[in-house]
């Protein structure tokens, strides 16, 4: 299993209810992409981040059908112009020693497909 987790910070100024359309936006994620096979979004404590989202995906198959997903895009095309900080991070229990390497790889082919999504990251702290 893959957990994928994001955590992100609004910039100031941002209103509560776009933080709300983006937090609904990742539920949309989990509701409408088929390797999602559980999820939780949510307002986030213990660090200096706001609100944050686990999806939790059963292989590499569906990490990929995750990233490219549309309902996945859009939540980067509504999100990411509200964030100060994010931080994207991935954790597994299956022991291949490659497993890092292959999930990187999955993200680089993602923006090297997205020009438009790879700027709009770029632009992240």
């Amino acid at each position: 299993m893959i957990y994928h987790g994001i955590r992100l910070k609004a910039k100031a100024g941002v209103t509560q209810e776009q933080i709300e359309e983006t937090l609904e936006s990742m539920r949309n994620q989990g509701r409408a992409i088929p390797a999602v096979k559980s999820f939780v979004v949510g307002r986030d404590f213990g660090g200096d981040f706001d609100c944050g989202a686990v999806f939790v995906i059963e292989d590499l198959d569906g990490y990929g059908e995750y990233l490219t997903h549309p309902a996945h895009a859009h939540t980067d095309r509504v999100g990411m112009p509200l964030v100060e900080k994010f931080d994207s991070y991935d954790i597994t229990d299956d022991d291949d020693p490659q497993m890092g390497a292959k999930i990187a790889d999955l993200h680089r082919r993602r923006y090297q497909s997205d020009p438009e999504l790879a700027a709009l990251v770029s632009k992240q702290p």
